[in-house]
């Protein structure tokens, strides 16, 4: 009989004493009464618990249209908690009702406020101002159900699947525009950037050539410089010179053939270093 006769409200609950039905006392509600144990007529009172706690409802995504005339399916959800307990059970009677009651005014507050605003406003920062203000609808429309509503917030916002798919389509089309001016502005760029090579290369290499024909001229010219000053100094020794230099070219590693006379001009220095011709042997008379 004891037990039947008392009953426990815990520090996350709130509870409302019903007698035959009627309410008669709210227990443990915001800023009032504290939990614990108390004490009930048997059989003819009963106890409801509500949450003290914030609760949160996720409300099924929905398709809305924008004031741009976008569509867009919207995923929100809110978090609220139990202000008034007895003004709670007498509007909505429980917590499954309220959930139903409450995404109602959340579905009808969000299309009302997103069809005002351009896709633009809903994907930038403004969003947390648009939530502010569905929030505050919300909680206007549902001051009778002895809740506060907290939070509202859209948890995603994506286009329709058919929209989607072709705003994909658009994304890619545009991408692989935009690699191909890429492509091309890269392939116009490398062609300048070979062309002015070229023509440096060849200026380059037509004065390294233009230089090198001077040093050639002035190497040949200096050659022959010495070789007039050495010639006029003994044109003995320059005829045995080139003379050897001849020897050189014509002897060397070749394996070419030649036939000549003895006594040919090209072998003057093959007999004496004077160069001149060795005496020939008399005839042996026979």
């Amino acid at each position: 009989m004891l037990l039947i006769s008392t009953y426990k409200v815990r520090e996350d609950q709130q509870a409302i004493l019903l007698q035959l039905g009627e309410p008669i006392k709210v227990v443990n509600q915001w800023g009032t009464d504290e939990p614990g144990l108390r004490f009930k007529t048997p059989f003819v009172q009963n106890v409801e618990y509500f949450e003290k706690r914030v609760l949160d409802f996720n409300a099924p995504a929905e398709e809305m249209i924008l004031g741009d005339q976008k569509r867009l399916v919207v995923d929100a959800f809110i978090r609220y908690r139990i202000i008034d307990p007895l003004r709670f059970f007498q509007s909505v009677g429980n917590e499954a009702v309220a959930r139903a009651r409450l995404g109602a005014i959340l579905n009808a507050s969000t299309r009302q406020v997103l069809g005002t605003v351009e896709l633009i406003t809903v994907l930038s920062g403004e969003r947390a101002q648009l939530m502010t203000q569905i929030r505050d609808q919300v909680n206007r429309q549902s001051t009778g159900f002895g809740v506060d509503v907290i939070d509202v917030r859209i948890r995603r916002a994506d286009l329709p699947e058919e929209n989607s798919q072709a705003v994909y389509q658009r994304m890619q089309t545009e991408r692989e525009r935009e690699a191909k001016e890429f492509r091309a502005q890269g392939e116009e760029e490398s062609q300048r950037i070979r062309s002015r090579a070229d023509r440096e290369r060849v200026v380059l290499l037509a004065e390294a050539e233009r230089e090198s024909q001077i040093l050639r001229g002035d190497g040949d010219g200096e050659a022959h410089r010495i070789s007039r000053e050495a010639y006029g100094r003994d044109p003995e020794f320059y005829a045995f010179y080139r003379a050897m230099q001849a020897y050189r070219e014509a002897l060397g590693d070749s394996d070419t053939s030649m036939v000549l006379s003895p006594d040919s001009e090209f072998f003057r220095y093959f007999g004496e270093i004077s160069g001149n011709q060795a005496p020939t042997a008399p005839a042996t008379p026979e």
